[in-house]
């Protein structure tokens, strides 16, 4: 008995169920591999954005209160960028992060599902948007979905204006991610052998980072002073839980405890998630 060689159809249903696909696209025809792989980004990519249609028939969002997300965007990292780059850095910096956030609506969701270069990015997208509606996801970890990011662009679920976690932001925490995620020539800054990217963060940290950048973004909107501070992140101390298994609670409220009484923060977080310093060979 031979296995049967999956179909067209038999590749996009498996990739709408699991965001799975055939690196060697075996099921599309061609004379090359670079055009059965451009049919198979459109087949499958036709048959995700016809699933998220019929899925989320007759629903919607409620209307974005913020409707300029470009000046929301620069709100919310400014404090941030302030905090971690020297004062020449900060305004090309800030340039490439307050154009950054995309909130995925229905008026856009077919543009990026169609657009996005990755096969599992785009079924992750979907998974986002579909709860963000209220419709049934793929799969259940894209009920907890509420943003990703990849590369310099965060891709941001309008249910973020329905959060009410007084010590959650995911603009911040999305936009933390774009720090180890984008190069510095990139965006135009000089790097060097040891400053490539445009911050060091050690690569199992990179939720602890974000974590705590959210959480000490909200403290520093919500205090008025100092002992506000403290009070703030003691509070978040005692009501911390992360549904990711990516990053310890305990650790995270540690760090931002710590960067609450420093005079700069940021760089407590940043220095707590920092590669351990390189080993020299004895000689």
């Amino acid at each position: 008995m031979t296995n049967r060689t999956p179909t067209v159809a038999d590749e996009i249903a498996r990739y709408i169920e699991t965001g799975d696909t055939d690196p060697y696209h075996e099921a599309w025809t061609g004379r090359s591999f670079l055009e059965r792989a451009c049919r198979a980004h459109d087949d499958l990519r036709a048959g995700l954005v016809a699933e998220v249609k019929r899925r989320a028939a007759g629903r919607t969002h409620v209307a974005i209160p913020h409707p300029d997300s470009v000046a929301l965007t620069r709100a919310k990292v400014e404090p941030m960028v302030r905090g971690l780059f020297p004062r020449s850095e900060q305004e090309l910096v800030l340039a490439t992060l307050e154009r950054s956030v995309i909130f995925v609506t229905s008026d856009n969701i077919e543009q990026l599902l169609t657009e996005k270069s990755f096969d599992h990015s785009a079924w992750m997208l979907a998974n986002l948007y579909l709860a963000s509606v209220g419709a049934e996801p793929f799969s259940d970890d894209g009920v907890h979905i509420v943003g990703m990011s990849e590369g310099t662009t965060c891709y941001v679920s309008p249910a973020y204006f329905e959060e009410d976690d007084p010590f959650a932001d995911f603009v911040v925490h999305e936009a933390a991610h774009i720090f180890h995620n984008c190069k510095r020539e990139t965006i135009g800054l000089p790097s060097t052998r040891t400053r490539e990217w445009l911050l060091t963060i050690d690569y199992r940290e990179r939720e602890t980072f974000a974590y705590a950048s959210e959480a000490y973004a909200r403290i520093l909107e919500r205090a008025k002073n100092p002992a506000e501070r403290r009070t703030l992140a003691e509070l978040y101390r005692q009501t911390v839980r992360l549904a990711d298994d990516r990053a310890d609670g305990v650790q995270v409220a540690g760090i931002v405890a710590e960067a609450a009484v420093a005079r700069n923060g940021w760089k407590v977080i940043l220095s707590r998630c920092a590669p351990p310093p390189a080993r020299r060979l004895s000689a």
